[in-house]
């Protein structure tokens, strides 16, 4: 019985390190609800794994540079983000700049993504991409 159960105690430890060690890969992420985002990637930083943004990261999908460490993201060549200011729907269901969440997005990114946001004239309605070089002087690149 011992025996048994150093076993299993054994498998679920590898289990668990085998989970911090796996990566998410973001590939054609269009965002939605900022809300939903930060809390998927809240429970992502706190299970130890790695992000590969492996194609379009769009508006909320954005927040995932906010979250993660920059160490447990990578970028391949591929990797295009896009970013514009929050919006909710107003009347006639049209979008609406939210200032307060725009400016929460804003302040919630690193240091080096908030001065090339704002290098670009801010979070604005008109969405920004963050690419190629840029993109590559601020993340790291993925292994091959």
């Amino acid at each position: 019985m011992k025996r048994w159960a150093g076993l299993v105690i054994a498998a679920l430890m590898v289990a668990g390190s085998r989970s911090g060690d796996a990566a998410i890969r973001i590939t054609n992420d269009r965002g939605g609800s900022i809300g939903k985002y930060i809390y998927k990637y809240e429970r992502l930083r706190a299970s130890g794994q790695r992000v590969i943004i492996d194609g379009f990261c769009a508006s909320a999908c954005t927040i995932v540079l906010a979250t993660l460490p920059s160490e447990r993201i990578c970028v391949t060549s591929r990797a295009e983000l896009a970013f514009h200011a929050a919006w909710d729907f107003g009347p006639r269901g049209r979008a609406v700049t939210n200032a307060g969440a725009t400016r929460m997005m804003y302040l919630m990114y690193p240091a080096p993504v908030r001065r090339w946001i704002a290098h670009r004239g801010g979070l604005t309605p008109r969405t920004i991409f963050l690419r190629g070089n840029p993109l590559h002087a601020m993340y790291r690149a993925c292994p091959s």
